[in-house]
């Protein structure tokens, strides 16, 4: 399979959508997968016409995780799973809202790509599980991404079990944000696109730094000095405008 067969990549009214295309494998991480990822997200986040990211899938499943027929037989400094840390962290620090839709199956290194988004919009015949302890590996990298994400009690017991969880349960444990009906899947993911695309790009980015950061790292001195200079900022003026003249924002995607 040639390299620009695994991705499909679209950009409309400022959404950027990556749609994973390999369902011969499952959509699994392969080098081929991994490299068309980091190069749509690139180029993604790089584009100023671009206000959001949508991750989405063909075929029944979203990511069965890393490419195991590409593991078999590979030594510790030739896996593939050495590169996934890099495009988790492109996924986090994104200083553009990255939303995944997720409408089958997530296992192992699929879930750390999901929750390494900012929104995640799940239906219900979602189904999730850390599979890798049953593979007699670890899910050691996308601990990084996932622990955040889900309650601690709830993820201590799902990477030792390994069993399967759906949709309804991740959403209780943190891991999914909107469990929705399978027919509502679209327009959920259309309502959170929009919410994200109605936001500054500067105060977008400035407020993911923050969240990621994990809130009060720095003194209120810091935090005083970033909102004072939103409110004083290009974006910040024309928020405010906006809002008194009760009128879109230029920021925000005409419809």
């Amino acid at each position: 399979m040639a390299d620009d067969d695994v991705l499909q990549v679209s950009v409309e009214r400022g959404v950027a959508t990556l749609t994973l295309d390999s369902p011969a494998n499952r959509n699994a991480l392969s080098r081929a997968v991994r490299a068309r990822l980091r190069e749509a997200l690139d180029a993604a986040l790089t584009d100023d016409a671009v206000r959001v990211v949508a991750l989405d899938h063909t075929g029944r499943v979203f990511c069965s995780g890393m490419d195991l027929t590409e593991a078999a037989g590979a030594g510790a400094g030739d896996q593939g799973v050495r590169e996934l840390p890099e495009l988790l962290e492109r996924i986090w620090t994104a200083p553009k809202p990255v939303v995944a839709t997720v409408r089958g199956p997530a296992r192992a290194g699929g879930v750390g790509l999901l929750a390494a988004c900012d929104v995640v919009v799940a239906g219900a015949s979602a189904t999730f599980a850390f599979s890798e302890v049953r593979l007699g590996i670890v899910p050691a990298v996308i601990s990084a991404v996932v622990l955040p994400r889900v309650l601690p009690h709830v993820a201590h017991r799902l990477m030792l079990t390994g069993e399967v969880f759906d949709a309804a349960a991740a959403a209780a444990g943190g891991l999914v944000d909107l469990a929705v009906p399978d027919d509502e899947v679209d327009a959920a993911v259309e309502a959170q696109v929009r919410a994200l695309a109605a936001g500054s790009p500067w105060a977008l980015a400035e407020t993911k730094r923050l969240l990621r950061a994990g809130g009060l790292r720095g003194s209120f001195d810091d935090l005083l000095d970033l909102s004072a200079r939103a409110f004083a900022g290009e974006e910040g003026q024309e928020g405010i405008a906006a809002f008194r003249e009760k009128r879109p924002a230029r920021w925000v995607p005409a419809s």
